[in-house]
């Protein structure tokens, strides 16, 4: 099978592996030419936006995770890369224009540590025989041994392991062989630990949750977000709604709405940007994040007595409490004051900041800026 059939199959195999904030739905990529269409846009850590071919070393794989269409048991193709062919393929894209970076991930086929050795070898060869210096994200896979979780951090600029689930039972339901405390976090304890002594990754390390696979809830999910940007100084979490596959254990699971991903996506940005705690979101009965609402608003809804703030005079954490006003609204407004008092909606507006929404919830020089939407909290 030439390179070009290998790109199609395992680049559609790494789909599921979520990199970046900005992506591209399936039904857009197939549009595309075969070269190119699993290069997504994605986001890095300084906002500037890259092309990033996403791909699989292989897609055999050991494990028998319920959700996965490359799972053991299914009947697919099997295809690999070599460490040489793989490289040689994403530099040839990379001198057409048609990349800039590379997220590399693999099944466990032969074992975690001979798969880890296949991807780095292809990592060193990018970078020691190619001397390609630009965005590379390595997966780190599941029962890695210590010194190939320290060369990965040494030859990336992300690496990420995923919990797929917020805790050992979850994951126990819908991927039975992996081993959540030893095989996943002992490796992500590691990447921290590297990091703290002066081994760190410039991008730091991401995980990834299947949102709904294993019918857990919104505050598990969280909760175990909370504790890894705690305890492990994690850079991001990424949510994938479930998608039930045709011929898995799940396949007539029900899909997860993707207004459950974005709520989640919305209380991480929380957690990342705003100052909130756990404690601070609201939660069903169920565990769940209200869909009808996003968490800011509903907090905001919940706690009338913060309200309204003098747009003027609060502190930017009160700032970025009210809903409208971002981290970079926030940051705008404390510079505009320091040159004079706001008095309107147009200052809201000028700072970037939603006015409409921001409003019901603010003082401008001593005047409620929506009394009558005010009155409904």
């Amino acid at each position: 099978m030439d390179t070009a059939d290998k790109l199609e199959t395992l680049g559609r195999n790494a789909r599921y592996d979520l990199c970046g904030p900005c992506g591209v739905e399936p039904a857009a990529l197939l549009k595309r030419d075969a070269l190119d269409r699993w290069v997504y846009p994605a986001i890095m850590p300084n906002g500037k936006c890259i092309r990033l071919l996403k791909v699989l070393q292989t897609n055999a794989c050991q494990n028998d995770c319920s959700y996965c269409p490359t799972r053991a048991s299914a009947r697919i193709p099997r295809l690999s890369f070599s460490p040489d062919e793989l490289a040689s393929a994403f530099m040839d894209m990379l001198r057409l224009g048609l990349v800039q970076g590379l997220f590399l991930s693999s099944g466990i086929a032969g074992g975690a540590p001979s798969t880890m050795d296949r991807l780095l070898a292809t990592a060193e060869i990018l970078r020691q025989r190619h001397h390609f210096q630009g965005y590379l994200h390595l997966k780190v896979m599941p029962g890695s041994e210590y010194d190939q979780v320290e060369a990965a951090v040494r030859l990336a600029d992300r690496v990420s392991l995923n919990l797929e689930a917020p805790n050992a039972n979850s994951l126990q339901r819908i991927a039975g062989k992996k081993d959540y405390e030893e095989g996943i976090l002992a490796r992500m304890r590691w990447i921290k630990q590297l990091a703290d002594q002066g081994v760190p990754t410039p991008a730091g390390q991401t995980t990834q949750f299947v949102v709904g696979a294993a019918d857990e809830t919104d505050r598990d999910i969280l909760s175990t977000t909370s504790r890894l940007y705690r305890d492990l100084s994690l850079a991001r979490a990424y949510f994938s709604a479930f998608k039930p596959v045709p011929g898995t254990p799940l396949e007539a699971h029900p899909a997860t709405p993707l207004l459950r991903e974005q709520r989640l996506y919305q209380a991480d940005f929380l957690f990342r940007f705003y100052g909130f705690r756990l404690e601070d979101l609201v939660f069903d009965q169920q565990g769940q994040l209200p869909l009808h609402t996003d968490p800011k608003l509903l907090w905001a809804q919940r706690h009338p007595e913060c309200f309204p703030v003098e747009v003027n005079t609060a502190p930017r954490a009160q700032l970025l409490r009210v809903p409208g006003i971002g981290p970079l609204a926030a940051s705008r407004l404390l510079v505009m004051r320091r040159q004079g008092r706001l008095k309107g909606l147009d200052d809201l507006k000028a700072a970037g900041a939603a006015a409409s929404r921001a409003a019901a919830y603010l003082l401008l020089d001593g005047r409620l800026g929506a009394p009558q939407q005010l009155a409904l909290l």
